[in-house]
């Protein structure tokens, strides 16, 4: 039913959206209001302010901050293990593992010094627990089962407790390992008691994630070892939400990987230092400069740089494979000779080497491990959709001859703006979404005018969206 709520989410979620490229820089002309404390207050919405207490707090895009509730001097969080379903992309919608209905879970965001309870709570339908990665717990809290607790059965409980003396970027996860493949982490950020100099204007943390996920099939294969959706912050590219920052600001990124891979993350366009790991801030003297920082598995890493250069500039994994979506086994003709695996084939030859050595002569030249479709002897084939006849009809901007040429097609750019369109997208170049994919995202550093304009679109989208809901807090 329409209502005046509804109007109210849909005008002001849909305003940027329309505005073309040249519109929207027109606009900019007019005169913008400065985002006020309550425009603050409403984009940050009461999930977020209820732990924002820290000198300055962290901003993870696309996932929400747990709130807590104070018993004396104990700050009580609630978790919740449960099956939920996250969305990638527009249309793709999978069926994961989180916390309080959520994939990664919500941040936690505490101070050094804080004594911090967790009513945990587990609904899956099995066993579980919760570890705190890089923190110094007691023993009986540190959610290994069998090791320091009885695992948590379905439908029971489990209190930890402890007092933070650390600072720094952490996470928390399940300790069962395909759990946490199924998508059970979450950011744990503690702030310093003395704030780091120099000091930053914004503070972002990114978690890096993979999935293996077949055709037609919501529920992610846990035992896979090749992968084809890539996320940050449970998104992948163009449906990440860009950072933003005003020209001149000092950013601070914190990166977590809870995966199978490691990632080197890199940046255009600026240069950063490394100020930080899961041990803690490095002493200045060791901050390394650079644009690619290794992001190993179970490790955070922290960098920060000066926002001078302003545009719109690529933050992403530069593993080729992990800068794609839904990706198939291979393109282009293929000629095979040998006994090797051919993909196509069911989950075990088709996610992994079943027998024998890869590049053994019975072995290969094969596909190896891969998604395990798309690709068969001696046909062309696509990376399209992961359909088994995609990719057979040279797209429209391809060269002549194009089907005869050994390897084609190897990209494709599909252009999806307006699916994806948020305030932070306000202003961008048109088809700037063909150009971000898989484990891909922009930082924006933006000119005073434009970043206020931004700014204020977050603020009104968070409004409407609360009205809709019914009412502020």
């Amino acid at each position: 039913m329409s209502n005046r709520r509804n109007f109210l989410a849909g005008g002001a979620l849909s305003a940027f959206a329309a505005l073309s490229h040249g519109e929207a820089m027109a606009e900019l002309a007019a005169p913008a209001r400065p985002v006020s404390a309550a425009d603050w207050d409403n984009l940050l919405g009461p999930a977020e302010l209820a732990s924002f207490d820290a000198p300055l707090g962290v901003h993870m895009p696309d996932v929400a901050k747990m709130p807590h509730t104070m018993d004396g001097d104990v700050k009580v969080f609630r978790l919740i293990a449960e099956v939920c379903q996250r969305t990638f992309l527009p249309g793709w919608r999978f069926d994961v593992w989180g916390y309080n209905g959520q994939m990664p879970g919500p941040t936690i965001e505490v101070n050094q010094g804080d004594r911090v309870r967790v009513v945990f709570e587990n609904r899956l339908p099995e066993i579980t627990s919760m570890h705190w990665h890089g923190l110094e717990v007691p023993i009986a809290m540190d959610g290994v089962p069998g090791v320091t607790q009885d695992p948590i059965e379905p439908g029971g409980s489990f209190v930890y407790e402890f007092e933070l003396h650390q600072h720094g970027t952490f996470f928390y996860h399940s300790h069962m390992a395909m759990q946490e493949m199924m998508g059970m982490v979450g950011m744990f950020i503690i702030h310093p008691q003395t704030e780091h100099q120099p000091r930053v204007d914004k503070d972002f943390a990114i978690l890096l994630q993979e999935w293996a996920v077949l055709p037609d099939n919501s529920v992610p294969n846990s035992l896979a070892m090749e992968f084809n959706w890539l996320t940050l912050n449970g998104r992948s590219g163009p449906h990440t939400t860009p950072l933003i920052a005003r020209l001149g600001d000092r950013v601070r990124l914190r990166f977590v990987n809870l995966g199978m891979d490691h990632h080197p993350m890199h940046l255009h366009g600026h240069t950063w230092v490394t100020t930080g790991t899961e041990g803690g801030r490095i002493p200045e003297a060791a901050w390394t400069p650079g644009n690619t920082e290794l992001v190993g598995v179970a490790q955070a890493r922290d960098v920060e740089f000066v926002a001078n250069n302003p545009g719109d500039w690529m933050l992403h994994c530069h593993l080729p494979h992990h800068m794609m979506n839904h990706m198939a086994s291979m393109v282009g003709p293929i000629a095979a000779a040998g006994h090797g695996q051919r993909t196509g084939g069911d989950m075990a030859p088709g996610m992994g080497v079943a027998e024998g050595a890869a590049i053994s002569d019975d072995n290969g030249p094969s596909m190896g491990r891969a998604i395990g479709l798309g690709a068969m002897r001696d046909r062309l084939v696509g990376n399209r959709g992961m359909q088994e006849n995609a990719g057979h009809d040279a797209p429209a901007d391809a060269g002549q001859g194009a089907l005869a040429v050994p390897g084609f097609p190897q990209d494709h750019f599909m252009v999806m703006d307006q699916m994806v369109a948020k305030p932070e997208t306000f202003g961008m170049r048109p088809t700037w979404s063909g150009g971000v994919m898989g484990m891909m995202t922009i930082v924006r550093v933006l000119e005073p005018d434009l970043y206020d304009r931004v700014q204020q679109l977050r603020a009104d989208a968070a409004a409407a969206k609360s009205a809709s809901n019914g009412g502020s807090r």
